[in-house]
């Protein structure tokens, strides 16, 4: 885990190298253990290292042989050793044991061919003075990102978008549809960010910047559904079993000390079990615990640490000051508004304190349909069947359901639900899953500000995704558009910068590609059987974990922020939102904010994940726009 930034320009002047190491400095808690640079004239690069591989000879930038090409790489690559054998055989020379070593080597031998071989998590640049290019690229999932900027006269690019605002002649403005679509996913999709200007690569592309300011990208990987049965299920669950064990065995190859993130549902569990299979001294396990009960699974967590006999420490998450929202606003360098992010960021500072690696259970809903999302577009499509006389009889009367006061609560998911049955279905799934709806965000919007969008882009980049992923099951071709949007947009970024402004490697199994595509091709229906979610990843891990593990209703990580805003962080909420200079009121009604506070105050309902939203924009645009 590391930072990476470069500069290139293509007038060819020399690199300002104090800026070069300005941007790579602002990133030094993604790599605290060392950094350093390359320079040729009109091309720079800067790395900051978290050292795990290699400890001792392990720096980058990277050059191979004939120093005519230099790489600066962040991640892991598991399959290095591997690769290592086959690249030697072929005459290559390596000068050192890290595994990103691997990848200059590979582009040597292969070009854009290399990522074929790749088995792992990473953003990269290369500098190929021969061809005068960089060549940037990220993982099949964007477990690892990568931000770059696009200038008449230069280019340049890192791990961070922060760094890159701070470049001189460069002006940082707001892109309108960025901010939209972020109040809709809680997240700026790609290739956009909310700067305009500056653009995030997107998972599983990469990028040649020549010298000449030429640029070609493209996209090198797709993952392939294929679900015509040809194995029954006990043969899909050997087989789930044995890659999840093999991809948790490459995940623990590490010269620092490894743990784990246990939450006590199935995937972390799952995690732990098979790691306590490869381990000579008991597992490293961390968990959060809240005063809250409907947010808490320590008791689940604790009883799977008993009964794998792990090392297991836990922590009470509870709210701190506001100034700890702050340090939260930096490290993202853009508006990111799953809150879940506090108790991650919280339990990633926790876990760093005792190891350097930590594995996770990210990607095991995705790939097994375990959200209760997927139960509900299948059963509206059920309901779709229905005649439209009965429909709209339903949809009534779910308007009488009161709302609930928090995201957990039954009643509040069943009202939402019922209000957005009677849509379209993509429009539909587009509606339960927005921060702000489609009708919430034109009330909100002031009128100067609503006349800059273009309509309907937030919901015309889901509805891409839908498109590429066309399948004649609703319910599965949603799974595709989440592998695509939810899973690297929001989940890995959470994950990444939790870990990496804490200096701590977070590693997932469950996004092996290799595991990936092999899931990809079990049928949908041993996933969500009839509305029971993960069944075939449930009799996978049959006879490893205990029963009352398997068949517990899935919680989700979250965090009680709807209960944070009433007590501690009220009047910090208050101060900030409604206050005069606010920046937020040159796009967003004062009236509707002050009814959104009012409205959780009140216990009417829960908008805790709309507050959040609003406030981390207001105080990202405070620090990062003039």
């Amino acid at each position: 885990m590391c930072g990476i930034c470069g500069l290139l320009n293509f007038d060819k002047k020399p690199v300002d190298g104090q800026l070069l190491r300005n941007i790579c400095r602002g990133m030094r808690h993604r790599g605290p253990d060392g950094e350093g640079y390359y320079e040729n004239t009109f091309v720079g690069l800067g790395h900051r290292r978290l050292a795990i591989i290699d400890l001792k000879t392990g720096d980058q930038p990277i050059p191979n042989e004939t120093r005519e090409l230099w790489l600066i790489a962040n991640g892991a690559i598991y399959n290095y050793r591997e690769l290592r054998r086959d690249l030697t055989a072929r005459g290559h020379r390596f000068s050192g044991g890290s595994d990103s070593e691997v990848i200059v080597h590979l582009y040597e031998e292969y070009g854009e061919e290399c990522f074929r071989f790749l088995r792992g998590m990473f953003a990269f640049a290369i500098w190929d003075e021969r061809q005068q290019r960089l060549f940037l690229a990220r993982d099949r999932f964007g477990q690892k990102p990568l931000f770059y900027l696009r200038q008449d006269r230069f280019f340049a690019f890192a791990s961070e978008i922060g760094p890159l605002l701070k470049i001189p002649e460069f002006s940082a403005r707001i892109d309108p549809c960025g901010l939209d679509m972020y109040l809709s996913y809680q997240y700026v999709p790609p290739p956009r960010t909310i700067i305009a200007g500056v653009n995030k690569l997107p998972a599983a592309n990469f990028l040649f910047q020549y010298a000449s300011g030429e640029s070609k990208q493209q996209r090198y990987w797709q993952l392939e559904f294929e679900t015509q049965s040809r194995e029954g299920i006990n043969q899909y669950s050997e087989g789930v079993r044995a890659r999840l064990e093999e991809a948790v065995k490459l995940r623990m190859v590490s010269d620092v000390p490894v743990g784990a993130f246990l939450s006590g549902g199935l995937d972390s569990s799952f995690i732990v079990a098979l790691m306590s299979r490869h381990s000579t001294l008991p597992v490293n396990t961390f968990s959060a615990a809240f005063s809250q009960k409907s947010y808490d699974e320590s008791g689940f967590s604790r009883a799977v640490a008993g009964r794998f006999q792990t090392r297991h420490q836990e922590l009470k998450v509870e709210p701190e000051g506001p100034e700890a929202i702050r340090g939260l606003i930096s490290l993202f360098g853009e508006p990111f508004a799953d809150y879940s992010v506090v108790p991650t960021c919280y339990l990633s500072r926790f876990a760093a304190q005792h190891v350097k690696v930590a594995l996770n259970g990210d990607g095991g809903d995705e790939n097994f349909a375990g959200y209760s999302r997927y139960q509900a577009v299948r059963a509206a499509s059920v309901l779709d069947l229905l005649p439209a006389f009965i429909r709209k009889g339903i949809t009534l009367a779910g308007a009488f359901i009161p709302e609930g006061d928090n995201l957990n609560d039954a009643r509040w998911r069943i009202r939402r639900f019922f209000r957005y049955l009677p849509l379209e279905p993509r429009r539909r799934y587009f509606e339960w899953i927005s921060t702000f709806g489609t009708e919430e965000k034109a009330r909100l919007y002031e009128p100067e500000f609503g006349r800059t969008l273009p309509p309907e882009a937030a919901f015309s980049w889901m509805e891409g995704l839908y498109e590429r992923a066309l399948c004649p099951d609703l319910t599965e071709n949603t799974l595709r558009v989440d592998m695509e949007s939810y899973l690297p947009n929001d989940l890995l970024v959470k994950m990444d910068t939790a870990g990496m402004a804490n200096s701590l490697e977070a590693r997932s199994p469950f996004l092996d590609h290799e595991f990936v595509e092999y899931c990809a091709k079990i049928p949908f229906q041993l996933k969500l059987k009839f509305f029971a979610k993960k069944h075939i990843l449930k009799q996978a891990a049959t006879g490893i974990l205990p029963g009352d593990i398997l068949n517990r209703r899935k919680q989700g990580f979250g965090a009680p922020a709807a209960d944070w805003f009433r007590n501690k962080w009220q009047e910090f909420v208050v101060d900030v939102l409604l206050a005069d200079g606010c920046r937020l009121h040159d796009f967003i009604r004062q009236e509707e904010i002050r009814m959104i506070i009012e409205r959780n105050t009140e216990g009417v309902t829960d908008n805790g994940y709309k507050l959040w939203s609003l406030l981390v924009l207001e105080l990202w645009l405070r620090e990062f726009i003039p």
